[in-house]
């Protein structure tokens, strides 16, 4: 007895000596630990002053005035951003409104529908489309997609809906070349949807089995097990894909410059070229100098607050529904 007492002493004192902290090796590994995350700020924070400080003159020209402004005159030095704000926005939310369906109807798919051989290869396909580079989506939908939605889309839909109320001024194109903010929408989602059907993908496949089969056993249909079983358990994480989409939505540069048009208008119809935040910078920024580099130092202030904001409300849903 006296022997068995002393080997579980020895072994809680072991167990406690291996807990213990200490030593050079803990010590370096907790520096480099806090140096990593402190360096991580400081690029961040280096960032941001570097932006906000070439964006002060125009802030300081313009004031609130950049933002509801849709001049932008380089002759005259008059620059207002908000073409490109309502465009990124446009775009971002339309890329949602068709991606986020399609990636959650790829994803219920594979996981509940696909047969067993099917599944791998599907789901190798979804995600080669991430690794395709954007240039490349801007080239394709430039010069294929761009002239088969203006014939087979754009010219048939305006003329069937010109001169209705609403409806026409939302989808009347008045020249139909196929860009504009629908077609940098439609560009995007497909840029998205990898993104987000891999990541629901992977957080279906992790829900247990079992609540999958009690629902089957209780005569639930398969709408009825992935309305009320999958995504609820899986929605903090399906919310946190989307939020990941969103980002790349709104921060895309190079496919959005060549389908958006780039054009400095506001229009009500979907249809017709606009600009976004990304796309005037990249088009612009290699010639820009004086109050424009200033301006467009503005926008990207202008576009990290849009992504910060984003960021928030992502916090807030994913809270809500922890707690939910």
């Amino acid at each position: 007895m006296a022997a068995l007492t002393d080997q579980i002493a020895l072994t809680r004192g072991r167990a406690a000596a291996r807990k213990t902290p200490g030593g050079l090796g803990d010590s370096l590994f907790r520096a480099a630990s806090y140096g990593a995350a402190i360096l991580v700020l400081l690029f961040l924070a280096g960032i941001l002053a570097s932006i906000a400080y070439g964006a002060w003159p125009a802030f300081q020209e313009f004031g609130l005035g950049f933002i509801t402004s849709s001049v932008w005159n380089i002759g005259q030095e008059q620059y207002g951003g908000l073409v490109a704000i309502v465009g990124t926005l446009a775009s971002a939310v339309l890329a949602l409104l068709i991606g986020v369906p399609l990636s959650l109807g790829i994803a219920v798919y594979l996981t509940q529908l696909c047969p067993g051989w099917a599944r791998k290869p599907v789901s190798m396909t979804i995600e080669l489309l991430a690794s395709v580079p954007s240039i490349i989506y801007g080239m394709w939908g430039l010069f294929v997609f761009a002239p088969l939605f203006a014939r087979f889309v754009q010219v048939p839909v305006s003329n069937l809906v010109e001169g209705m109320p609403i409806v026409g001024t939302l989808f009347y194109a008045r020249v139909p070349s196929g860009v504009g903010i629908l077609t940098a929408g439609i560009i995007l989602a497909i840029m998205i949807v990898p993104f987000v059907a891999s990541i629901t993908r992977d957080m279906l496949d992790q829900i247990p089995t079992v609540l999958r089969e009690s629902a089957y056993g209780i005569g639930c249909t398969t709408w009825e097990v992935v309305r009320h079983v999958l995504v609820p358990q899986a929605s903090v994480s399906i919310i946190g894909a989307i939020m990941l989409g969103l980002g790349r939505a709104l921060g895309e540069t190079m496919a959005v410059t060549f389908v958006i048009g780039n054009a400095n208008r506001l229009s009500g119809s979907v249809f017709d070229p606009g600009s976004t935040i990304a796309s005037r910078i990249a088009n612009e920024f290699n010639e820009a100098d004086g109050m424009q580099l200033n301006a467009l130092m503005a926008l990207g202030c202008i576009l990290f607050v849009i992504t910060f904001f984003v960021l928030i409300v992502a916090r807030l849903l994913t809270r809500r529904a922890k707690v939910a």
